[in-house]
């Protein structure tokens, strides 16, 4: 088990800095170009991805000692989902009202045709 353990562990921590060096804006990737490192991580199975982990990337640290996800949280520029939007709720509520005005517009010129047809038809028989 522990064999297994000495050729996992490398093999995990070069499949994450392989990851993490592709998912990295080219502009984020610090002293080489993202390809070189690439190549790195993958060449230098032990020593490529710690070097990348270390220094190969700008990390930024989180400002005002908050996490970002703490920070993402409560500074939200977007709506997670519709329902939480007051301005999308707000436009739903107008669309339903002009839906129900065009559905009243239909169904009274449906009577008015109803009630035509029907003077139509009993017209000739009261003459």
């Amino acid at each position: 088990m522990l064999r297994a353990l000495i050729y996992l562990l490398p093999l995990a921590l070069t499949i994450f800095a392989f990851i993490d060096c592709l998912n990295t804006p080219e502009d984020e990737a610090k002293h080489l170009p993202k390809i070189a490192w690439v190549f790195i991580i993958l060449l230098f199975w032990i020593v490529g991805p710690i070097v990348w982990l270390a220094a190969g990337k700008v990390r930024v640290p989180p400002t005002g000692g908050r996490t970002p996800s703490e920070w993402h949280r409560n500074h939200r520029s977007q709506w997670v989902a519709p329902d939480d939007n007051p301005d999308f709720l707000k436009s739903l509520k107008e669309e339903n009202k002009k839906d129900e005005a065009l559905l009243k517009d239909w169904e009274a010129d449906l009577r008015r045709r109803e009630e035509e047809l029907k003077r139509r038809e009993n017209g000739p028989e009261d003459s």
